[in-house]
């Protein structure tokens, strides 16, 4: 399924190269707004305008009305990302018909200790609830967040094809193993 709008909030790529706690660092401080020093200026992500104050997503900076055009309608304030929209929708349509906190983390297409971190954070903002199982359930306000997101990025209501999971690629994360080298030691006798 084609994506109609790219106007959302995007993880970096290569978050794995920072260690866990710069992550948990970054996550915790996106959207606080930020101050530039004197003399300097931030560059807005999005309409490339330099600006003094800035809300903060790991590592770009958005001036308050950039940072509310990319807010979906019915998140309540948070910002919505595929990773988000796919727990979401995985909660309604779960991968291999299991909806437990531990399956959906780890089809979420991001490295586990963050979907972890977003887990807790969807289920705090009341858009998932956990069961006493492990279960993860959809909540209105979560199912409401879900097709905001959906009518912005495909411009339709939310269907389960939208979900990467579904479109045929395999949304775990693929972790690079480095290659050994094979060293030519000399011999010294």
């Amino acid at each position: 399924m084609q994506k109609k709008s790219t106007d959302f909030f995007v993880y970096p790529p290569n978050l794995r190269v920072l260690d866990l706690a710069s992550i948990v660092g970054m996550y915790r401080s996106r959207g606080e707004p930020r101050r530039a020093g004197s003399g300097e200026y931030f560059a807005c992500a999005r309409s490339k305008k330099l600006v003094k104050e800035a809300k903060f997503w790991f590592g770009l900076y958005y001036s308050q009305s950039s940072w509310d055009q990319l807010l979906t309608k019915d998140a309540s304030g948070y910002p919505m990302t595929e990773v988000e929209f796919g727990i979401l929708g995985m909660t309604i349509y779960p991968p291999e018909d299991n909806s437990h906190r531990s399956n959906i983390e780890s089809h979420a297409g991001i490295i586990p200790q963050l979907s972890f971190l977003i887990v807790n954070d969807l289920r705090q903002f009341g858009f998932i609830q956990e069961y006493d199982s492990g279960m993860l359930g959809i909540t209105n306000n979560g199912q409401k967040a879900l097709e905001g997101f959906s009518r912005r990025a495909y411009d339709r209501k939310f269907a389960p094809e939208m979900l990467d999971i579904y479109r045929g690629g395999h949304a775990r994360p693929k972790i690079e193993e480095a290659q050994k080298k094979e060293l030519q030691q000399t011999r010294l006798f």
